[in-house]
């Protein structure tokens, strides 16, 4: 039953006249503290399709009797369906159901809490017949209930007729007592799991979930420069540019790694005023390429170009669609980047001077992020015509969405107003929800948590600079748990802008352990290209790579880093493999965390219940994980086992799903993880072993 919220009207002795006193908003039974949910309720939680959601409520009553919860889910295609929730930890009237939510869509959702009849009778003559007090009487009570569930025409006839059979054997006068004991817990009583005696029913208010497509929140990212791939020095000592069509060719070795994006950063035309040189210096020579991301310059026809065109050393668009073609006949999407700035020589700057912030000496500002400086990039100014430049990017979106691009890279979001995001998301994803945003917003937490809130579909997150077995523990507890309603971290390791120090001094182990960490621990992670080449040296005081590659071309020998084993591309490809076979990492809220002796061994584990996997086999993961790249480590490792779905002091079977090694385990386990050699393990727990 669904209780209206109304107003009472009566007499108040003390006034002799009516008042009216304030609406009701507790049901009879209450209803409290329902998740998902998200910080600010103008927005509504959100989750990917194929994705299993914990849904929580607190549900309570007055007295002894026992409560029941209900979770009533209403897909976008108005399928109903009903999930028993279970009790969380004892004290807290916390109660949760995971649920699959596999259609793209709005889902509707409400809980319903009750009075549960069996529960309490159980509860209570359990006590009253171990006590010897009145266990006819309970024993009549339970018919009772059971026989109001007899007669409901609606039960499965199979349930109804051992419900019956219950019936008649609780009220046999000749089964002593404790015989009919038994019966208190007997197997026919599970009919009213999904089907409960549901008395004093109260729902609470109807909610909203928005469920994405599976990209938004599962894929592995590649980035790379198209002008790199192929580009090739003359024997004059100029550079020659790789082409959309050389760079095809990498799309290969991507997909080999099991890579299903590839995130190109901007391939539009580069302007030529305050253009950088390398290493971000500001003396380029005639030949340097400059920065990507100075966005606006000319064309093969002399003309400037903006952000819906494409470098003429790239290619044509004719070029570009074909890169994409080729890229989806190997399972992987493109990627563009969305930068929202100009160079002093894109065609805005002339046409709409008033996009840009003017100073008193008649210049325009120019981009900055203290202590780094960008003079080749002019930032937007979004407040003089806020109209024009929503029409401008709307258009240039719309524009790359007829070229197949469906996934964009929002450079800098957070330097932008949020209202100007949460409508643009909206209208693209209104024109087509397949469109993936992801906001690169290295920022405080309240501007990352708010875009992800008003639509961003993924987020970059400081991942890069959690190192530590607690940094990590704490940030992966926060990402999988405190934030995923609203928030999808996408892991990345490395990036043009970012070489912590952990990968410029801890060597190949270092590279090996981080992609472990963010291939497995959530659903998205990426790679900037060079990462399976360990390169490791930063620009001295910066944490960068030297000779970035923002600012010139860097071509790589990617076969022969492989051929001498210099390269981790194998280790990738096996991770990304690991992932494509294992249903229980392609979820974000599953991560668990346990115990080791040693204060650098991490030791988490991703468990997917049968219920949910296609196979109908639980399916789990263990990593174990080595965060110090400079050691050997020996330890022994505490499991808890219920968080995999195993009674404590099972034992069980787990494979090393890169060595195909196999090892005997329990709740307690030792461990040997050697940085040189093998820094991490990825287990695999063998259903079925040991009986």
């Amino acid at each position: 039953m669904r209780l209206r919220r109304c107003a009472t009207t009566g007499p108040d002795p003390r006034y002799g006249r009516n008042v009216t006193t304030n609406e009701v908003l507790a049901g009879r039974i209450p209803v409290t503290r329902v998740t998902p949910a998200l910080p600010d309720h103008r927005w509504r939680p959100k989750a990917y399709a194929g994705e299993v959601v914990p849904f929580r409520a607190t549900v309570f009553r007055e007295g002894h009797d026992q409560v029941g919860a209900m979770l009533v889910l209403t897909s976008p295609s108005g399928a109903t369906r009903r999930e028993r929730m279970s009790p969380l930890a004892p004290g807290t009237d916390r109660w949760e159901a995971l649920a699959l939510l596999d259609e793209q869509g709005v889902w509707r959702w409400h809980v319903t809490g009750f009075d549960d009849e069996v529960a309490t009778w159980r509860h209570d003559a359990a006590l009253k017949v171990d006590a010897g007090v009145d266990a006819e009487l309970m024993f009549e009570i339970g018919a009772r209930l059971v026989d109001r569930a007899v007669a409901e025409k609606s039960r499965p006839t199979t349930a109804r007729r051992r419900l019956k059979a219950l019936a008649t054997a609780l009220r046999d006068p000749g089964a002593s007592v404790a015989d009919r004991r038994t019966l208190i817990d007997d197997p026919a009583l599970a009919e009213f799991e999904p089907r409960p005696l549901a008395k004093l029913a109260t729902d609470s208010p109807e909610h909203e979930i928005l469920v994405e497509r599976r990209r938004t929140g599962v894929g592995a990212w590649y980035e790379f420069f198209p002008r790199s791939e192929g580009a090739r020095r003359l024997k004059d000592g100029r550079w020659k540019s790789g082409t959309f069509r050389s760079a095809s060719k990498r799309l290969d070795g991507v997909a080999a790694m099991g890579f299903d994006i590839v995130y190109l950063p901007p391939i539009h035309p580069i302007g030529v005023t305050n253009r950088k040189g390398p290493n971000n210096t500001l003396n380029p020579g005639p030949q340097d390429p400059g920065s990507p991301w100075a966005i606006g310059g000319p064309l093969a026809d002399g003309t400037a170009g903006g952000h819906d065109a494409i470098h003429p050393d790239l290619g044509k668009l004719a070029d570009f669609r074909a890169f994409v073609r080729r890229a989806k006949a190997l399972g992987i999407e493109v990627a563009l980047d969305l930068a929202l700035q100009a160079s002093p020589d894109h065609p805005w700057v002339t046409e709409h001077p008033e996009w840009f912030t003017q100073l008193p000496d008649g210049t325009i500002r120019y981009a900055e992020n203290p202590p780094k400086k960008y003079q080749d990039i002019y930032p937007v100014n979004f407040d003089d015509d806020p109209e024009g430049i929503f029409d401008e990017v709307l258009r240039v979106v719309r524009h790359w969405m007829k070229q197949g691009v469906k996934i964009f890279r929002v450079d800098n979001p957070h330097t932008k107003p949020l209202a100007f995001w949460e409508r643009l998301i909206a209208m693209v994803n209104a024109d087509d929800p397949d469109v993936v945003f992801l906001a690169e917003a290295f920022t405080r937490p309240a501007m990352m948590q708010a875009l992800a809130m008003v639509g961003f579909q993924q987020s970059y997150s400081y991942f890069t600079w959690r190192n530590t077995k607690q940094e990590l523990e704490e940030f992966l507890t926060s990402v999988s748990q405190e934030t995923a309603d609203f928030m999808r971290p996408n892991l990345f390791v490395n990036t043009p802008d970012i070489l912590t120090e952990y990968l410029q001094f801890g060597g190949p182990a270092a590279f090996t352990v981080r992609a472990t960490i963010a291939a497995t621990a959530v659903p998205l992670w990426g790679v900037y290209s060079g990462f399976e080449l360990f390169e490791s040296v930063a620009r001295p005081g910066a944490e960068e790579a030297i000779d970035n590659e923002k600012y010139e071309y860097k071509p790589r020998d990617f076969a022969g880093a492989e051929k001498e084993g210099r390269s981790l591309a194998l280790y990738l490809g096996i991770l990304n493999g690991i992932r494509a076979a294992h249903p229980a990492l392609g979820q974000l809220r599953n991560i668990r965390f346990h115990a080791s002796d040693d204060d650098s061994v991490l030791v988490y584990s991703k468990h997917l219940a049968g219920r949910f996997t296609p196979t109908g086999v639980d399916d789990t993961i263990i990593v174990v994980a080595n965060v110090d790249p400079h050691s050997v480590r020996e330890t022994t490792v505490h499991l808890d086992l219920t968080a995999i779905g195993l009674t404590p002091g099972t034992r069980f079977e787990v494979e090393d799903l890169v060595t195909g090694d196999r090892w005997d385990w329990g709740d307690t386990n030792y461990v040997r993880l050697d940085a040189f050699t093998r820094p991490a393990h990825i287990l695999h727990v063998v259903r079925g072993s040991h009986g």
